[in-house]
């Protein structure tokens, strides 16, 4: 099974932000809920219409995109350090 088919891209909806297929669940948002301390059992619980393999979709999704962008300074940041 291909995880990517779980993400959806539309300029019509959110703006055309990668989305959980079927929802309105950015990649974005499950990203920052994550890295704010959340669980994915937590995630589930709050978003009960999508599944576990949707929110490893939408982590796939990120990894991939970030190995194509290169990673630059936001303004205001004197650089970013990991």
């Amino acid at each position: 099974m291909d995880l990517l088919q779980h993400i959806d891209v539309n300029p019509e909806v959110m703006l055309g932000k990668p989305i959980i297929k079927g929802t309105r669940i950015t990649v974005e948002l499950i990203l920052e809920k994550l890295s704010a301390g959340e669980t994915v059992q937590d995630i589930l619980v709050a978003y009960p219409h999508i599944t576990q393999t949707a929110i490893q979709a939408a982590l796939l999704y990120a990894s991939l995109a970030m190995k194509r962008r290169q990673l630059r300074r936001w303004p205001g940041e004197e650089d970013l350090r990991f």
